[in-house]
């Protein structure tokens, strides 16, 4: 049987598919490569261009590849652009995946694993969140993948589709053996955006905010190295292989890191003291999430292997000096 990685092209994708490859896995792509890189999928994977809202190429990969299980990553994924974009968000995220879910429904495919994120959280009243936490997103990003998480719950009750939702919090770092990590030019994250600075492809970053109610007035996150939260999803399918019941599970590690406190790391790491300008907030960014993470821990047996921010920077760091770009920002 076969695993279909949506967005299989793209930074967590491209690791999910590592993770697979290493559990011997089968395992078909499909990326219209909008953000994607063919690159990044190992030889021998087959990857097939096309959208994921192609409901007739989706059909036929299931039925070509005998696919069992969809791991679904493809969606746009920047806060600041859904505010002014809302309407592309949702035809990318909810309603293209409403298709993906009715050809997994009508192909037969009992097992789905939703990429789902910690924007669904918004600006949560307790702290740190737990999966019982009531969802408020603020941002049509965090409301475009709260829909989906709808539309599965329904499917699953409907048309006996298992489905797991992983919420994650702020995915970095890159592979450690230099396979795959972050390439999108003009990135917003912040680990990236730090390390380009780091390396001359930016000549400065900025921090939107200072006052917010932390530590340093900073936003604070749960940043998850991407190796980490691959082997999640990875175990999460072979929960419901095994005839485990789908539920929601926050991926994070349970404490989390402000903005100042990741730059002065990058900073550290690298030995670069680059220029920070202070900016303005930006729409759709509370001022801090993080999650306990024990639920993923009890039911899956995850346990991270790359819980140290020093660490996610340096693999960060590697993966951004041997990334080529013509682009200085």
């Amino acid at each position: 049987m076969t695993i279909l990685v949506t967005g299989g092209a793209g930074y967590i994708g491209s690791h999910m598919v590592l993770d697979l490859l290493a559990a011997d896995e089968s395992i078909v792509v499909l990326d219209d490569l909008s953000t994607g890189f063919a690159r990044l999928i190992p030889h021998g994977v087959p990857l097939i261009r096309g959208d994921i809202a192609d409901i007739s190429l989706v059909n036929g990969i299931i039925s070509e590849f005998s696919v069992d299980a969809i791991a679904h990553f493809a969606a746009k994924i920047v806060v600041p652009e859904s505010v002014s974009d809302p309407l592309g968000y949702y035809l990318n995220n909810t309603a293209k995946a409403r298709t993906l879910i009715e050809a997994a429904v009508l192909g037969g495919v009992k097992n789905f694993i939703f990429s789902s994120t910690a924007a669904v959280y918004g600006e949560p009243d307790e702290m740190p969140v737990t999966e019982e936490t009531r969802p408020a997103p603020v941002s049509p990003y965090g409301r475009s993948k709260l829909m989906v998480e709808w539309m599965l719950e329904d499917a699953c009750r409907a048309h006996g589709l298992n489905a797991m939702i992983l919420r994650y919090f702020n995915v970095a770092g890159a592979d450690p053996a230099g396979r795959s990590g972050q390439c999108t030019p003009r990135a917003t994250h912040l680990i990236k955006t730090a390390c380009e600075a780091a390396t001359g492809k930016r000549r400065g970053m900025s921090v939107f905010g200072t006052d917010y109610p932390t530590t340093d007035g900073t936003c604070v996150r749960d940043y998850i190295h991407v190796s980490d939260l691959a082997r999640a999803h990875r175990l999460a399918l072979d929960y419901l292989r095994s005839g485990g019941t789908g539920t929601t599970l926050n991926c994070a590690y349970g404490h989390g890191s402000s903005v100042m406190e990741v730059i002065n790391t990058v900073k550290r790491v690298s030995g670069v003291d680059f220029p920070v300008t202070l900016a303005e907030r930006r729409p759709g960014d509370p001022p801090e999430i993080v999650a306990t993470g024990k639920k993923i821990r009890e039911l899956l047996d995850w346990k991270p292997f790359f819980d140290d921010l020093e660490m996610i920077v340096a693999d960060a760091l590697e993966w951004e000096k041997q990334l080529k770009t013509d682009i200085t920002l």
